[in-house]
């Protein structure tokens, strides 16, 4: 029970405001504020019993006087331009506290300009939600900021890579891949891998918006890279790529990141390779023993809550992996047969189509005109 309902029975039943004082361990002028603000509002003390204690204290609690004062009013009107200053090369606190005062002599010394405006920029800014996920439902992807490298072995120069990550929200189970670059190759390369990794297909692929998974970024209408296309039509899931500007619905993907960093940067800082495949054999090694670890205050694994609760929601696979297509728009000479510069051949055609332009579409394997 909170004192001031211990307070309001005692004086119900008849102790004096000294004996009050005494038996709760606080002054008689709390004493008489409180019944001095009971009696001036006409509460009645049998209904005030009935409340809630936050409600109670809220009604006998007028809130901190400095948040009443003129000059507090006056500094949350100038909130969003102070911040927006803020921003701007070389400003500082002091410069804005400086140039505060001359405009506003009476206003809040030094240390009170600094509380106050941190205070009112933090209840300004908006809030976030925890995110509840699905299993099987997305696969978040990103690239890691930060580079791995091994050493080329003829000339000693150091070859970075780009890190791919890669983790499903649900379990957080997670995979990561060196490759050379973030082209649209090596993206979907090591994409193909993942899902492979997996042995399944989420429902949605999730990508940051990277040029070789979306071509122009947009809320609402991204334009998505056609090789990310093709893929995602091959295993029969789609794509959503996460919002454009500072996303927070990717934060799964973005921890980690971070994760990596300790779990596999870290543990490889003083180890050389010499080739890529060396390096992605020891990366492989460090994600399954982060997959294989118990997480902080969980009684499981992330590779136990995937094969329990996830792995058999996701898609089948289909029976050949995708092949990375290729587009070109070619015209047909009048020998019958169009050239493909890629891998300098040409290929015949019906003889009725010379002259005209025919619609290539080739992989590793195979070319289809």
């Amino acid at each position: 029970m909170s004192q001031i309902k211990q307070m309001i029975r005692l004086h119900q039943q008849g102790y004096a405001i000294k004996a009050i004082a005494r038996s709760l361990s606080i002054s008689k002028n709390t004493v008489k504020s409180y019944l001095y603000k009971i009696g001036e509002a006409k509460l009645n003390m049998t209904d005030l019993l009935a409340l809630e204690d936050p409600v109670l204290e809220g009604l006998l609690h007028s809130g901190n006087p400095a948040y009443r004062d003129p000059r507090f009013e006056d500094l949350k009107e100038r909130l969003p331009h102070l911040e927006k200053e803020l921003k701007r090369v070389g400003v500082t606190r002091k410069l804005l506290w400086e140039e505060y005062k001359v405009s506003y002599p009476q206003g809040y010394g030094y240390s009170q300009f600094c509380y106050h405006f941190s205070q009112l920029s933090v209840s300004a800014r908006s809030g976030t939600m925890v995110m509840q996920h699905e299993p099987a439902d997305k696969l978040y992807i990103d690239f890691s900021g930060k580079k791995l490298h091994y050493i080329d072995i003829e000339t000693g120069e150091l070859i970075n890579c780009e890190v791919f990550v890669a983790c499903l929200p649900y379990s957080n189970y997670c995979y990561a891949k060196a490759v050379r670059s973030q082209t649209i190759p090596n993206f979907i390369g090591a994409l193909n891998d993942c899902l492979w990794f997996l042995g399944g297909v989420p429902k949605a692929l999730v990508p940051d918006n990277l040029k070789s998974a979306v071509t122009k970024s947009d809320r609402y209408e991204p334009d998505i890279n056609r090789s990310m296309e093709d893929l995602a039509n091959h295993y029969d899931t789609v794509v959503v790529p996460a919002r454009a500007g500072k996303p927070r619905d990717k934060s799964a993907v973005e921890n980690h990141v971070k994760i990596v960093y300790t779990q596999v940067f870290a543990r490889l800082r003083n180890r050389r390779f010499f080739d890529l495949e060396s390096l992605n054999e020891a990366i492989t090694s460090c994600v399954d023993k982060l997959n294989q670890t118990r997480m902080q205050n969980r009684s499981y694994c992330r590779q136990e809550r995937f094969i329990s609760s996830e792995k058999h929601l996701l898609g089948k696979l289909p029976v050949d992996r995708f092949e990375l297509k290729h587009y070109a728009e070619l015209k047909v000479a009048d020998n019958g047969h169009i050239y493909l510069g890629r891998d300098r051949h040409s290929y015949s055609v019906p003889y009725i189509h010379r002259r005209q332009k025919a619609q290539v579409v080739y992989t590793d394997r195979m070319v289809y005109i």
